[in-house]
């Protein structure tokens, strides 16, 4: 087996994935069910001063993801305190907890969540240009406790900036990304939108998002040190392996684990295990940033690569021929790609599904 252990901000973790602030975590025995179910951390689901008056219809499963009017806990932060993050702290595992959203609820919650959090994490599911929220809110956080303070951020467009301007700010690691949005969906059947907020519009998180947050989580990790934790789209263990590579230190897991169940976490950890073992890793630590050296090398050699064909793998179902639009690939007794035709686009090796073809 793999190593599969890290450690961030002091905390070791057995494996590094945990669920996301949200329904997966929406109590105390929720948190207990995640620890059952094979998380290397917990973390709540965010509370703020009052309890979240959430518009129901809140969840929708769509095409390739998945759309939320979720807010913060529905519960009072009176019960979190009274019972709630004792039944998570019971788990024995990391506990980071989440809190929102501006910098004076921040100054109220931190004190009363401090005798049961390992770590924060402030969420402020802010996407407007001007940075000041994001930064009073984590200095509310740092004022008041003394344990890690993580920031989780939504899908900037200049999500270095951001995440450059919170490390000088004092934050301990990132969290990255929020769900994205607002976004939309209708069911034609009655004509009425998937979501009951108000104007209909919601929040999308699932699949469809993986590769906006694997683009966040690279660009940040280019100019930080502090450690990112990656969420947004994790589905398997591949997923993880991905976001690894993409400079990520660990991963959170929420509408997967609210399509699948709390057993989730174990099923993705074994599959990131079982993906290391098939590629001879040892450990997560030599995945890490991967991307980011592979890409400096291939910008070096600078050349239009042409995928190479493992024949023992091809099974000539012809997929790849199909959807060439340079035709360039052909097939008789055996899979052929035609050197002069061949753009190096890349399509058809993201398409076998015998993993043939490789560049």
């Amino acid at each position: 087996m793999a190593d599969l252990k890290i450690k961030i901000c002091g905390m070791e973790f057995s494996n590094p994935v945990m669920p996301a602030a949200g329904p997966p975590v929406r109590d105390g025995l929720m948190c207990q069910a995640a620890a059952r179910g094979g998380a290397g951390a917990i973390v709540t689901k965010t509370i703020s001063v009052e309890p979240a008056d959430v518009p129901r219809p809140c969840m929708a499963e769509v095409k390739g993801g998945f759309l939320n009017t979720e807010l913060w806990s529905e519960l009072p932060k009176e019960q979190w305190l009274a019972e709630e993050y004792k039944l998570a702290k019971d788990t024995g595992l990391p506990l980071i907890i989440g809190l929102g959203y501006t910098a004076e609820q921040i100054e109220i919650l931190a004190p009363l969540v401090a005798p049961y959090a390992d770590a924060l994490e402030l969420s402020t599911h802010y996407v407007g240009n001007d940075i000041s929220p994001i930064i009073n809110a984590l200095k509310a956080a740092k004022k008041a406790v003394d344990v890690p303070v993580f920031m989780k951020m939504s899908p900037h467009p200049n999500i270095q900036e951001i995440a450059q301007a919170v490390e000088a700010a004092g934050a301990d690691g990132l969290v990255m990304i929020n769900s994205f949005g607002p976004c939309m969906g209708i069911d034609l059947e009655t004509g009425l939108p998937l979501m009951g907020s108000a104007n209909g519009y919601g929040w999308l998180s699932g699949a469809a998002i993986k590769p906006l947050a694997l683009r966040c989580i690279y660009d940040a990790a280019q100019v930080v040190k502090i450690p990112i934790i990656g969420v947004g789209g994790v589905t398997c263990g591949r997923d993880v392996a991905e976001m690894f590579m993409a400079g990520a230190a660990a991963v959170q897991v929420c509408t997967e684990a609210i399509l699948k169940g709390p057993t989730i976490y174990g099923k993705i950890v074994k599959e990131l295990d079982a993906f290391l073992e098939q590629h001879g890793y040892a450990s997560l630590a030599e995945i890490q940033g991967l991307t980011q050296r592979k890409v400096a090398e291939q910008q070096k050699a600078a050349t239009v690569a042409i995928p190479t064909i493992d024949m023992d793998k091809c099974t000539l179902c012809g997929l790849c021929m199909v959807s060439c639009v340079y035709d360039a690939i052909s097939r008789d007794t055996k899979l052929n790609i035609a050197a002069d035709k061949c753009f190096g686009c890349g399509l058809c090796i993201s398409r076998c599904r015998q993993n043939a073809l490789s560049f």
